[in-house]
């Protein structure tokens, strides 16, 4: 009666085996699927990223030349100073 008895016990165990394993198969596919989705959303703000670096490098380079434009401006326009308070205000010990 053991042998009997064993068969329906061994295919209760195969199935529920095979459920467990058609249900993580499942979990696993739900958790490719989200990670695909993340992975899709990150290359896109990656791009994004890559375009703003762009412009913010482009808008650096043509701030810069500015930059050097201004102070070349302003090297001509430096006065010189006179040599400071005439001697006749000095006081003479005599």
């Amino acid at each position: 009666m053991t042998s009997q008895n064993a068969w329906p016990k061994l295919a209760v165990a195969v199935m529920l085996s095979l459920a467990l394993t058609a249900c993580k198969d499942t979990k696993t596919l739900q958790e490719n699927e989200q990670l695909k989705a993340q992975v899709a959303e990150l290359q896109k703000e990656n791009g994004q990223l890559g375009n703003n670096l762009e412009t913010v490098t482009a808008s650096r380079d043509q701030l810069a030349g500015e930059n050097q434009a201004l102070k070349a401006q302003m090297k001509p326009r430096k006065t010189k100073h006179s040599g400071g308070k005439s001697s006749s205000r000095k006081r003479r010990r005599t």
